[in-house]
């Protein structure tokens, strides 16, 4: 059965396009998504269809109706997996970097999801969802620690923990600069960036709350480098990446969010070379604990560095 979703738009707020109110109201809505629902009608101002350019004065009542997803049927695709472990409620494995978790548009194939339908046939809701199993998502160009589960009791437990953030998530990042301080929390909320639809951003108005606590584990002043460990209470798109680029300490080869000036500074070649060889940002998913859903145990998970990233921070300690 369609869903619907209704908006007010302020008395006091200024003038705006129908459009942008919505996409900033509505992030998990695409852009494409939004033009799709208002050209068939589905989304009405003050009960009459409209146009996306349409403007808003004050006091306009907004109606979307949003069709039931069609679900994506990925296919079972024999892809090697780095299992760290596997019981019959969960498994945990240590992603690659350049794998993306879970099918979407451009991403249907080579994903986590669909390596697990081969290795696993016994993941929660096979029958045609996006996501089996998957509680959580590390970015495509991260590698590391990361738990599905195979049941709806283990995936209910498991969503539970990280609706509560009581799961443990420690990162490892090298960026560039350094933070004011040796250690601290960063509590600023996230949502999607208000004019660049592929970014996150603090400067969304309806962010919602993103803390992550970090500590600095070495500096490396002749490259202006720290590399820093993170523990993320929440999990926002994108968290470590938009909390650090915008306090100025941007991560290494951050596609997105990063700053081409800041590795054109960096004098040393070689350092620049192996910057380059990175599949992404240098960040990496070191570590995972949780409560296993039926035995009630505490379980916690680490897995090695990508050689991309250990070869850059080896170089650094040679250089220091």
């Amino acid at each position: 059965m369609n869903s619907t979703r209704q908006l007010l738009f302020p008395d006091d707020r200024p003038a705006e396009r129908l459009d942008t109110f919505i996409a900033e109201c509505l992030p998990d809505i695409s852009r494409s998504q939004l033009k799709k629902l208002i050209d068939s009608g589905q989304i009405t101002l003050n009960g009459v269809t409209t146009k996306a350019s349409s403007k808003l004065k004050g006091g306009e009542s907004i109606q979307i109706t949003l069709p039931d997803p069609q679900p994506i049927k990925a296919l079972a695709e024999n892809i090697p997996l780095h299992i760290l472990y596997e019981d019959q409620d969960l498994i945990v494995v240590n992603k690659p970097a350049g794998m993306v978790v879970h099918p979407a548009a451009g991403h249907f194939h080579g994903t986590l999801v669909n390596a697990l339908l081969y290795h696993c046939t016994d993941l929660a809701g096979i029958g045609g969802d996006l996501r089996p199993g998957i509680v959580h998502r590390i970015d495509k160009d991260t590698a590391g620690v990361i738990v599905v589960t195979k049941n709806d009791q283990s995936h209910q437990h498991l969503a539970a923990q990280f609706k509560d953030h009581s799961i443990k998530r420690c990162y490892l990042a090298l960026v560039h600069g350094a933070p004011d301080n040796q250690s601290g929390t960063i509590d600023q909320p996230i949502g999607r960036h208000p004019t660049q639809r592929k970014k996150m951003s603090g400067k969304s108005r309806n962010g919602k709350r993103a803390v992550t606590h970090w500590k600095t584990l070495k500096q490396y002043h002749s490259s202006r480098l720290s590399l820093l460990e993170l523990r993320l209470e929440t999990g926002r798109t994108h968290q470590i990446r938009v909390h650090f680029a915008e306090i100025n300490c941007p991560l290494v080869s951050d596609p997105l969010y990063g700053n081409s000036s800041r590795t054109t500074a960096i004098k040393d070649m070689e350092l620049r070379k192996l910057f380059h060889q990175l599949p992404g940002q240098a960040l990496f998913a070191q570590s995972l604990g949780f409560i296993h859903p039926k035995s009630g145990k505490y379980l916690e998970f680490s897995c090695e560095m990508p050689e991309t990233l250990q070869n850059i921070l080896t170089y650094l300690d040679q250089k220091q």
